[in-house]
């Protein structure tokens, strides 16, 4: 057993793994540190799942090395799986028991020493006591993501694994969800988590997006929207998908991107973009520079990854 006491949760290189002839995870390497929240963001069937779940030691790469809590991803799986917590993007607790009756169980698969205490423990700090003799299929959405990761925690995790754990929850769950993690956070617990949301990406401390398969960006989300280097304006008026479609067409425009009442257009030069945008959208129109979001930052290169899984014709 190789333990070590750096500030590093994981330090895994050049990961890969395929299944059959698609390569799902494409040479990957990336550091989480302690106390980190990681989100993972990118297209779906991109490789995110697969990819936390190497770093992990939960799948065996095809090639790559690297540990996760210190220990070998590839030698000692068995010592990562007992410190880590994994909440699928699924719901997969039992309607028919109540909340306290899920968690005993799940303190049983884990041979809980105290049982009953650690699980009046998870309850109090996940704020589920009022509810723990409530049957589990009478809740809604956001109390079963809150008991899901009460579940996850009930073994005192090091490490949380969270595929796109808020996917159905309404707003205000989902916020009281991201404070609870960052809480988790401040005692040391690392989280990894994929995401679509962009205000949630915003949260995390770090990112990484990953367009099937491929590590495409990491850093924080100033960091990222920097190194692309993209500037944006914002258009404000009517008949804005027609302008779309025209300024499509032109080199100085990168993309852009319908928001509600508004119009994003994004390019690499920064005036003539501007000056593009506001020739093309003539009168009648409100054109002025924003800074780029990390939405529009996701779009550009959502956009400008090959989809190495998709089918053959």
């Amino acid at each position: 057993m190789t333990t070590c006491q750096n500030t590093l949760a994981i330090d895994v290189q050049n990961l890969g793994k395929s299944f059959g002839s698609k390569k799902v995870v494409d040479n990957v390497s990336l550091t989480v540190e302690r106390g980190e929240i990681y989100g993972f963001l990118g297209p779906n069937g991109s490789g995110k799942t697969t990819c936390i779940r190497l770093m992990c030691g939960l799948l065996t790469p095809d090639s790559g090395s690297g540990t996760c809590l210190g220990f070998n991803i590839l030698r000692e799986s068995t010592h990562i799986k007992r410190r880590i917590g994994y909440m699928t993007q699924k719901f997969s607790f039992w309607d028919d028991l109540t909340i306290r009756e899920n968690l005993d169980f799940v303190a049983r698969l884990f041979a809980i020493k105290g049982r009953k205490a650690a699980v009046d423990q998870t309850l109090e700090k996940l704020r589920l006591q009022d509810r723990a003799n409530q049957l589990t299929g009478t809740l809604s959405g956001g109390w079963k993501q809150r008991l899901a990761l009460a579940a996850c925690m009930l073994h005192k995790p090091k490490l949380l694994l969270l595929d796109e754990p808020t996917s159905g929850v309404d707003p205000t769950a989902r916020r009281d969800f991201w404070d609870e993690l960052h809480s988790l956070a401040a005692r040391g617990i690392s989280v990894l988590v994929s995401t679509h949301y962009m205000d949630e990406a915003e949260r995390c401390h770090k990112l990484a997006y990953i367009a099937y398969g491929k590590l495409m960006a990491t850093g924080t989300a100033p960091e990222i929207i920097a190194a692309k280097g993209l500037h944006t304006v914002v258009v404000h008026g009517e008949h804005l998908q027609a302008l779309s479609e025209k300024l499509d067409h032109t080199p100085e425009v990168e993309q852009t991107v319908m928001f509600g009442t508004s119009l994003h257009a994004s390019g690499l030069d920064k005036d003539a973009l501007l000056s593009t945008v506001t020739d093309i959208a003539g009168t009648g129109l409100y054109v002025e520079p924003v800074e780029t979001s990390l939405e529009d930052v996701f779009v550009y290169m959502m956009h400008r990854s090959q989809n190495n899984l998709r089918l053959p014709q």
